[in-house]
């Protein structure tokens, strides 16, 4: 039998909030930072964008083969680019990665999850 990581929400689940240092999702409520992936939501431990890298590319590729077409990255208050080896490395597995402060994000990421689109959502806690 499998164990699943602390912080673990299996299915996929719309952010019904956020802000005060985490998110609310799924009946529950969470501090800190989360990813949105369509195993589940996880616990993240990215606290800045600066955090975002190598460990995020890998967690995304984990997921099913074509689960993930496109990736909403929830930086902070404000946009931060993402690092180019990160945006080439998803781009050659035809995952798309788009930085955006973290409130638009998970109104996005609501919105593309509504239509059933194979979005991800990697969101910093504001």
């Amino acid at each position: 039998m499998t164990s699943q990581p602390a912080g673990f929400l299996p299915g996929r689940h719309p952010i019904d909030a956020y802000g005060e240092g985490g998110f609310k999702f799924g009946g529950m409520s969470h501090r800190g930072s989360v990813l949105a992936l369509p195993s589940g939501i996880y616990a993240w431990d990215a606290t800045s964008a600066g955090d975002i890298g190598n460990d995020l590319a890998i967690r995304l590729l984990a997921e099913e083969a074509g689960s993930i077409e496109h990736v909403l990255v929830g930086t902070g208050m404000e946009l931060v680019p993402m690092k180019a080896g990160l945006v080439q490395r998803l781009r050659a597995a035809h995952i798309a990665l788009e930085p955006m402060a973290t409130g638009a994000a998970a109104r996005t990421y609501n919105v593309l999850l509504g239509e059933r689109r194979r979005v991800a959502a990697a969101l910093i806690a504001v």
